[in-house]
């Protein structure tokens, strides 16, 4: 046994105590979390709701500056942790580490584990997008933009695909992963707290357990409940559009062909209803469950774009977009659109309307999915997690946006669709899809299973968001009776997405999110900096017999006292 005072390095550290309540409504909550993070959200909601002109108006100003301002910070950080991914799996000490104990095994099987991660993490926005990124990019991308190609030419086909991989691929997955392995890789192998401030602990130590892990939680619980409010605004548009089209009313849109404000009453009150009851069942009960059905349900459904739709056209697709994505991706991923030139302005517009508002999204985004990919992936590797939670999502969203997608342009290019998959709007173009596609009694049918899916999605997506703000505000701790906050977050998602909605449709939401995603984007980047610091360190460790996980410093230290006796 080494003497501690002869080490080179330090142990880690094993302990991060936050104060939580001990009794009455708060028992097993940190107050100093839950109240502000209840405060700001429910101050966003009545803003929206009683004075909807001036939050409007704020909202968009302040959009516009946010996004233009710091558009290159997004874009060069989320490279940024693209890099730290790749580096952290393919060198061949740190991809051994595991999330965990040396010799710990996963909690769930490989299929329900990536179902879970798959379905918390894109699946609504998927079912959106699949046929809706390739339409738009079909129609205007940078290279039409500089008149490289016609829109909607068989010729902007290829380049409509680079960019929609671009944005579904690594840069959400990566930015996910490594959120969930700073958190993961400290709570599980150093025995921290399974919560956001727990993966700076490798930079600012036990500062995080004061007002600056306080901070850090609340912004990543409002950044959750905005980032999800986007995916779940998304779902409700193409949920209340899958029962228009099933002819169940003409009270369900609007005369412009959006929802209307019944319409999303009635799915709020539906879908988020569903998802408190299944929050309150756990993650392995209720989300397992659910996630295993939303991949069977999204497996027949490909299956039938593949079979039914254009599926030697889509895999064409599938094979020159993976080599096209993997040419481009470091240009691609690095390039910031300046003004400057004919169509400079017009490509800067681009450029913020879809990458910098996916990067901020996916940010967002990932304190949600971070977390619950971390609750999940206790006993892998850093390899095996980060091929998991990268390689396998990216390309089943790239499977899904060449058949899917690939389907809708080949309709319109053969002069099938007549423009009216194009044209229609992007939570009624997968619908449309099917319409011309298919026979009317089977594409009714199909757009069903749609509309089942949708469901079965969002639910798994606000149940896990519901069960995340909670174990963040509980210090940690993923157990407990905690009934009366599952239904005030599931109401507060209702109200977020209702009012957000109501008061601007689906842009009050994104602009509201990107707003609430810059400040845990610094977050984010100490997080990339922090797990590079524990893995390295960790390795350090091991090469001087220094203990790197919780139990190996318990041990150490028994036998220290044994020593000294």
């Amino acid at each position: 046994m080494t003497d501690p005072e002869n080490r080179l390095i330090a142990p880690p550290l094993v302990d991060l105590p936050i104060n939580t309540h001990d009794r009455g409504f708060y028992d097993g909550f940190s107050r100093a979390v839950t109240i502000p993070a209840k405060i700001i959200v429910s101050l966003i909601i009545m803003w929206a709701i009683f004075f909807p002109v001036s939050a409007s108006e704020t909202l968009t100003a302040a959009n516009s500056t946010i996004i233009a301002t710091f558009a290159g910070w997004y874009v060069y950080l989320v490279a940024a942790l693209m890099t730290i991914g790749a580096v952290l799996a393919v060198v061949p000490q740190t991809g051994r580490l595991r999330i965990g104990n040396p010799d710990e095994k996963p909690e769930f099987g490989s299929l329900s584990w990536f179902a879970m991660l798959f379905g918390a993490g894109i699946g609504i926005g998927m079912l959106t997008y699949s046929t809706g990124e390739p339409l738009a990019h079909f129609n205007n991308n940078p290279e039409i933009i500089r008149g490289l190609v016609e829109p909607r030419s068989a010729e902007a086909v290829r380049s409509a695909y680079v960019y929609t991989f671009l944005h579904w691929g690594f840069a959400a997955w990566c930015t996910y992963a490594l959120v969930g392995l700073a958190i993961g890789y400290v709570a599980y192998r150093r025995g921290l707290p399974l919560t956001i401030r727990s993966a700076l602990a490798p930079l600012f130590g036990k500062a995080m357990s004061g007002l600056a892990g306080h901070v850090v939680d609340v912004v990543a619980v409002v950044a959750t409940i905005l980032g999800v409010a986007v995916t779940m605004g998304l779902g409700v548009e193409q949920f209340v559009a899958g029962l228009a089209r099933l002819g169940l009313g003409d009270w369900l849109l609007d005369a412009d062909g959006s929802s209307s404000i019944i319409a999303v009453i009635t799915a709020l009150v539906l879908l988020v209803g569903a998802s408190t009851l299944s929050a309150l069942s756990g993650v392995g009960k209720g989300i397992k469950w659910l996630s295993n059905l939303n991949l069977g349900l999204s497996v027949m459904l490909l299956t039938l774009f593949a079979f039914a739709g254009f599926g030697l056209f889509g895999l064409q697709l599938l094979g020159q977009g993976l080599v096209d994505y993997i040419s481009t991706l470091v240009p691609n991923s690095l390039t910031l659109f300046s003004e400057e030139g004919p169509v400079g302005a017009e490509l800067v517009q681009w450029q913020l309307d879809w990458s910098v508002f996916y990067w901020a999204w996916w940010i967002a985004f990932s304190p949600f999915v971070g977390m619950f990919i971390a609750r999940i992936s206790r006993g892998r590797s850093i390899r095996e997690y980060i091929i998991g939670v990268v390689l396998v999502p990216s390309l089943v969203c790239f499977i899904w946006m060449t058949l899917a997608g690939g389907t809708a342009i080949a309709l319109e290019l053969n002069g099938a669709a007549g423009g009216s998959i194009v044209s229609a709007g992007i939570s009624d173009q997968l619908y449309a899809t099917l319409a011309v596609l298919l026979d009317p009694g089977f594409a009714l049918a199909v757009s069903g299973l749609i509309v089942v899916l949708l469901m079965t999605y969002l639910v798994t997506s606000a149940d896990s968001a519901i069960l995340i703000v909670n174990t963040i505000n509980g210090a940690g701790e993923t157990e407990g009776q905690r009934q009366y906050h599952i239904v005030f977050w599931g109401a507060a998602l209702a109200f977020v997405v209702g009012s957000m909605l109501i008061l601007g449709g689906i842009e009050a939401i994104r602009i509201t999110m990107i707003i609430g995603a810059l400040p845990f984007s610094f977050v984010v980047a100490l997080m990339g900096v922090s797990i590079v610091k524990a893995v390295w360190f960790d390795l350090l460790r091991k090469k001087h017999g220094v203990p790197t996980t919780a139990a190996g410093c318990e041990e150490a230290l028994a036998e220290a006292d044994v020593e000294r006796r």
